[in-house]
């Protein structure tokens, strides 16, 4: 028979593994962080949209910009008194063309008149007349090396060439001068106060466009620059909102690490507690598998045996149960010293006294205390006690219901007794088997 195994204390749950419990995250101190880090995102991107829009002013993609609205005001202005002014007379429009082509044309000399000045390194004829005087000196002198001589021939040769080019200079000043005076000669035929007034604010609306333009022109010549800052201004402001998002993740994940540890913590318990329980009915499981074994271990049939033997002699006050003796006959036993004559008494039955004390339990089925139990009558009025038909009911025969019933009753009894008698120990094995079998599988559950 395998050892009752002892219930362990011990928890399944492995409690060496210990488990750190996250730190809590300060909320007050998360909020002036976030606060912090939200402000210095606003004030990058305030710097971002003031560079975007100086660029938009030098690039003006948008119909919407300020810049562009304004520039689309002044040109449907312009566009209108050009329109009033041609409605008035044909011949005005004609002089404005007029005006306006010589304007253009004085515009485009004055600039190549400039640019021309802007490769001679001379203001007049006077300084380049000074200059070739200076090197003839030089070179007359006879002081100079081969070299410097050769240098300075050459030089004068070009301030000659550059001398002759003054008198183009001179022509096409007097080209401007005569543009001038042109123009000024057409604009003067529109002398009335109605066109003038026209003229006057078409002239300043023409001087508001061309300052935007000159606005968007400078603006241009830093793009580069500006470029640059947006894209800096524009990383500075990314590294911020990474800034920002970086401190509500910490604070999220770290409160999700404190719930998610206080899950596992209940998971734990419950899982501990389970594991417990699931001991605790293996163990009585494992105890009732015990005591079947050591009950199995016990005779089969002792209880069917002695209700059978106590109502067998109910019914056959001769019948002498099967006794073992519980200790070996000793040499100092008591002996019989005389032996009695009963071929007197033939037909007649003597009872001893021990039969009196045994008829005194018949019929209980091993229970002691239960009196008045009497041998059945030889005739007249039968009557079965009920300890007997609660025998008879447990052993599956009909009780007797009258003394004629008594030999069937008795014979059925005693085929009751010999069956279990001989099934005994065949049932008894069979009933250790079986306890042994139910212990090996709660013992083969627990490992």
């Amino acid at each position: 028979m395998a050892d009752v195994a002892t219930p362990s204390a011990a928890p399944v749950v492995d409690e060496k593994k210990k488990f750190e419990k996250p730190e809590k995250p300060d909320e007050a101190a998360y909020k002036a962080a976030l606060k912090k880090a939200e402000k210095e995102h606003a004030d990058s991107m305030a710097k971002f949209n003031a560079v975007r829009a100086k660029l938009d002013i030098a690039q003006p993609k948008s119909k919407d910009s300020p810049s562009a609205k304004r520039r689309a005001e002044l040109l449907s202005q312009l566009k209108e008194i050009r329109e009033q002014q041609a409605g008035g007379k044909a011949g005005r429009n004609k002089i404005f063309e007029e005006i306006k082509r010589l304007d253009e044309k004085l515009k485009s000399k004055i600039a190549e008149q400039k640019t021309a000045r802007s490769r001679v390194a001379f203001k007049n004829i006077e300084e380049v007349d000074r200059e070739i005087a200076r090197l003839d000196k030089q070179v007359n002198s006879g002081m100079m090396k081969l070299v410097d001589e050769r240098k300075a021939l050459t030089e004068i040769s070009n301030l000659r060439k550059q001398r002759k080019g003054f008198a183009g200079f001179e022509l096409a000043q007097k080209e401007i001068d005569d543009l001038k005076a042109e123009l000024k000669a057409k604009r003067d035929t529109l002398d009335d106060p109605e066109t003038k007034a026209l003229s006057d604010k078409y002239n300043k609306l023409q001087a508001e466009l061309d300052a935007i333009k000159a606005e968007q022109d400078d603006a241009f010549k830093n793009i580069q620059s500006l470029r640059d800052e947006r894209t800096r201004l524009q990383a500075e402001q990314q590294e911020k909102y990474l800034a920002i998002k970086k401190i509500k993740d910490d604070y999220y994940n770290q409160n999700r690490a404190v719930q998610k540890y206080e899950y596992e913590a209940r998971q734990r318990l419950r899982e501990r507690r389970k594991a417990e329980q699931e001991r605790y009915e293996k163990e009585k499981k494992k105890e009732r598998a015990q005591k079947m074994l050591a009950e199995a271990s016990d005779k089969a049939y002792l209880d069917e045996i002695r209700r059978g033997e106590s109502l067998l002699r109910f019914l056959d006050p001769t019948y002498q149960a099967e006794k073992t003796p519980l200790v070996a006959p000793s040499q100092f036993q008591a002996q019989a010293q005389r032996t009695v004559d009963d071929s007197g008494l033939k037909g007649v039955k003597v009872v001893r006294k021990e039969d009196k004390e045994e008829d005194y339990f018949k019929g209980n089925g091993g229970k002691k205390g239960k009196k008045g139990r009497n041998t059945p009558p030889a005739s007249g009025k039968y009557s079965c006690p009920p300890s007997v038909v609660e025998d008879c009911a447990f052993m599956g025969i009909d009780p007797p219901m009258s003394a004629a019933d008594i030999p069937a009753v008795r014979e059925k009894v005693k085929a009751k007794l010999d069956f279990w008698k001989s099934d005994q120990d065949a049932q008894t094995e069979r009933n250790i088997a079986k306890a042994k079998k139910e212990l090996e599988r709660l013992e083969a559950e627990e490992s």
